[in-house]
């Protein structure tokens, strides 16, 4: 009898302890569906600038959630706003601060990067640095051969972007203190498109976001100074804007979850400057 009493209680220890077991897995399935809760479709549209920043963080944001899918276009930082303005997309990337008539449309601003702008040439222009003045000369027309900057007897061709671009409101902001681009010029619809058509034009000349600036074409300096993020930083470098993601009201769910990934520090501190740009963190405003 009294072996039979030990068995009925080992049962029911044994029962219990499978209970508790049951219930810590069933506790534990239940965090990891929380944690892969986080589902839907972002839209994001606006500045080619950032895409070399943006396009990473939506690799890294999907594979770490995978019921999410980011979808990313570009445009230029007015189309962004516009799309995110009217509710077309769910983020407007820009480079460009907000501008009056977007004021009253409900954007909310999130800063996620400091973004340099750098002069290219085609490889085969005799000319390494030019000084503001000049770069205000050669983008109003005024200048139109490189031998009138020191270089050799060339046609000068410039080839930028549309009015749409944040990049072309940033150089005329800070170069050209908003003195009118020439007429006389070669328009692309975005930064690759720039580099690529200077790289192939001889004598050219235009502008592109830092991180495009490759092999393929020659990067100016700027008032005797070459680019670098830490010219940038101490104060040595001034072209340069602020990235910006704009949504329309607060945003929610995978939305919220992209910009927050965007501007965390794991994401700053390891891939912001890997893509040429400048965490916000280092520059003072």
């Amino acid at each position: 009898m009294k072996l039979f009493r030990k068995s009925k209680a080992f049962v029911a220890a044994v029962a219990l302890m499978l209970g508790v077991g049951l219930l810590a897995g069933c506790g534990s399935t239940k965090q990891e569906a929380k944690s892969t809760d986080l589902q839907g479709t972002v839209t994001a549209s606006g500045s080619t600038a950032l895409l070399p920043l943006l396009k990473p963080a939506q690799e890294e944001f999907q594979k770490k959630n995978t019921k999410v899918t980011i979808n990313i276009a570009g445009g230029g930082s007015f189309t962004g706003m516009n799309q995110v303005a009217s509710g077309a997309v769910n983020i407007g990337n820009s480079d460009v601060a907000l501008t009056p008539e977007y004021k009253d449309k409900g954007l909310v601003d999130f800063q996620v990067t400091v973004a340099p702008f750098v002069f290219i040439a085609n490889q085969d222009v005799a000319v390494d640095n030019l000084s503001q003045q000049q770069y205000v000369d050669i983008l109003t027309g005024k200048i139109t051969n490189w031998k009138d900057v020191g270089g050799k007897d060339q046609k000068i061709t410039l080839i930028h972007r549309s009015k749409s671009s944040g990049s072309r409101a940033t150089i005329a902001s800070i170069v050209l203190k908003n003195a009118a681009f020439t007429d006389a010029a070669v328009i692309q619809d975005s930064n690759g498109a720039v580099r690529a058509a200077i790289a192939s034009t001889p004598g050219s000349i235009g502008y592109v976001d830092a991180p495009y600036a490759d092999n393929t074409v020659k990067t100016l300096a700027y008032n005797g100074v070459k680019y670098s993020a830490d010219a940038v930083i101490n104060g040595q470098y001034p072209v340069y804007a602020y990235g910006h993601m704009y949504t329309k009201g607060q945003p929610t769910g995978a939305t919220k979850a992209f910009i927050d990934y965007v501007m965390s520090p794991e994401f700053q501190n390891t891939h912001v400057e890997k893509n040429g740009f400048i965490p916000v963190t280092k520059l003072k405003k």
